[in-house]
């Protein structure tokens, strides 16, 4: 019986082990086939396959396997760990706070969406999802007190609209071209900074369409790199960062809050199922700014989970 369950543990063990370096390759792919980037959303869960394998196998006590699965488990500890390490750098500006929400086809609870703002003190909401109705409904239940200053780029209905509400006067508004949805920009005139460019971005779902998610995201990369000066994004990127596609928004300027944080994973969609949420695909990025804290909201009647984020200015 003890050789059965040795043999047993050693099988699971090397499966265990080959789900870890198929996640591993699925995470540094730059994968060109819509199958494989859907695959790659939990390339993470997979990759954490290789450190449940090699327990398996020491307590099987498969020494060589056990060795030769370490060095996978050390290149997935190398791939995973620095999401949980705080690397943000430090800041004496002024601060904000920033949150990010898709609204679920407009029709997230209003007056959620409201309260979050008011009792974390936002200074900018950046929303996904934004229908005219909820435009209304949003300032019903007064969002505009809270943060005055506004560009909308609503659709009638459907998940193609954008917005950008501040506290602080916005100008210089911009909406995008090369994008399905509405992608947009505001400069938000700070009293004690000066000019912060805000970003709202939403490229297409994957599965909706995945040549157009590809051209969106390089699309986004040329707006970011372009940019010069302090910036905030706030964002439904469709993609997690197990996706190279959002990691090369990361390698210029710009970085994420996540990161800065240390805040791991932290999954956001979906929100609307109780197995969920499992991935992460909301993000806020900042130039010239660092993140001192990253936390997810729960929003009625969104699948996604909000994101707010308090930052301080360089």
């Amino acid at each position: 019986m003890r050789e059965w369950m040795g043999r047993a543990l050693l099988g699971v063990g090397w499966c265990a082990v080959a789900a870890g370096a198929v996640g591993l390759v699925l995470h540094f792919g730059a994968w060109q086939r819509r199958g494989l980037v859907l695959l790659a959303s939990g390339a993470t869960y997979l990759m954490i396959g290789a450190i449940a394998g090699v327990v398996l196998l020491l307590i099987a006590r498969g020494w060589r396997s056990a060795a030769v699965a370490g060095v996978l488990a050390a290149a997935v500890l190398w791939t995973l760990v620095p999401a949980f390490v705080p690397e943000g750098r430090a800041a004496n500006g002024p601060q904000l706070t920033v949150m990010q929400s898709n609204l679920l086809f407009g029709g997230a609870d209003p007056a959620a969406v409201v309260r979050a703002v008011r009792d974390n003190h936002v200074d900018v909401l950046t929303v996904d999802e934004l229908t005219g109705a909820a435009v209304e409904r949003l300032a019903a239940a007064g969002l505009l007190g809270e943060l005055p200053y506004h560009y909308t780029e609503p659709t009638r209905e459907g998940g193609g609209g954008t917005g950008i509400y501040s506290r602080y006067p916005l100008r210089d508004n911009r909406k995008y071209d090369g994008y399905i949805l509405n992608n947009i920009s505001a400069t938000m005139d700070h009293p004690e900074r000066g000019p912060i460019t805000v970003f709202a971005f939403h490229p297409v779902p994957p599965p909706f369409d995945f040549p157009a998610w590809q051209a969106e995201m390089r699309r986004t990369r040329e707006i970011l790199d372009a940019h010069r000066g302090p910036a905030i994004v706030g964002a439904d990127f469709n993609a997690t960062r197990d996706h190279a596609a959002y990691r090369d928004l990361l390698r210029g300027r710009f970085a994420s809050a996540a990161d800065q944080t240390g805040a791991g994973l932290l999954p956001t969609f979906p929100e609307d199922r109780v197995w969920g949420p499992v991935i992460g695909i909301d993000h806020i990025l900042l130039a010239d700014a660092t993140a001192e804290e990253l936390r997810t909201l729960s929003i009625p009647g969104s699948d996604h989970r909000a994101l707010v984020s308090r930052i301080r200015l360089l």
